[in-house]
């Protein structure tokens, strides 16, 4: 065969190609789909972990690229955060503040980001953490039981989302209300007096992890990631399913 033969085949192969790499794409995404979202939740909610790493390798740079891109998506408050590498996975807001400096100021709390002492801040909040890390988990739990698992309802989602919503609202209040460290859910007497202080004082105040005010964020950040994974991840198999049979038949 000439090499003109094989220009011109080419050039065909090419041409019958082209057309159908979109269709091979969405093929691809539909039938990995489980894949790919899981690979993504992989990178998002595993790089705020890289952050403390990096700097605790010396790697600054890379670490702050972090911190910056996350400040964009959470408070990244310190109270409210996990540390590694350091004495305690939290501190309360007084030892920030006397590691830092003594403010109640949340944009300047939020710049702290550890030291060689306390260890160094994961790039986002508790809540952060459980919300999208759950989602990953979540979403591992489904993949083998995804032929049983029917979608969560529109009102099975409200539902799972609204102790979040008050949560995060009550917190936001409080903060506004008294300030950081001032507010009402910072001390939670109206919980003390509510159960008749049947739990220690460190259960009630502050945030450090096993409190009142931790384990809400973490518990809700959770059943998020539940409803969100209920909801979603049944309705994408089912399309997805539908999709990659219609082009396998299609293509007979």
């Amino acid at each position: 065969m000439s090499g003109e033969d094989n220009l011109v085949r080419f050039a065909q192969t090419d041409a019958n190609y082209l057309p159908n790499r979109p269709g091979r794409l969405a093929y691809g995404l539909a039938h990995h789909w489980w894949l790919a979202i899981s690979l993504l939740l992989v990178v998002f909610a595993g790089l705020p972990w890289l952050a403390p790493l990096f700097m605790e390798l010396g790697w600054t740079r890379a670490a702050n690229g972090i911190y910056w891109f996350y400040s964009t998506q959470c408070h990244q408050l310190p109270q409210r955060s996990f540390f590694l590498f350091g004495a305690s996975p939290t501190y309360g807001l007084s030892e920030i503040q006397a590691a830092w400096q003594n403010t109640n100021n949340a944009l300047v709390l939020r710049q702290f980001i550890g030291n060689p002492q306390l260890g160094w801040k994961v790039a986002w909040s508790d809540r952060m953490v459980a919300m999208y890390g759950s989602m990953l988990l979540w979403g591992l739990a489904f993949w083998p039981l995804r032929k049983r698992v029917r979608p969560l309802p529109w009102w099975g989602l409200a539902l799972a989302l609204l102790p979040l919503a008050i949560d995060g609202s009550s917190h936001l209040i409080s903060d506004l209300m008294g300030g950081i460290g001032g507010g009402f859910r910072t001390d939670n007497a109206w919980l003390a007096d509510l159960t008749n202080q049947v739990f220690p004082a460190t259960f009630y105040a502050g945030d450090a992890l096993g409190s009142f005010n931790s384990s809400v964020r973490l518990a809700t950040g959770l059943l998020f990631g539940l409803g969100i994974v209920w909801f979603l991840y049944p309705r994408f198999q089912a399309a997805t399913s539908r999709f990659v049979e219609r082009e396998s038949v299609s293509s007979l």
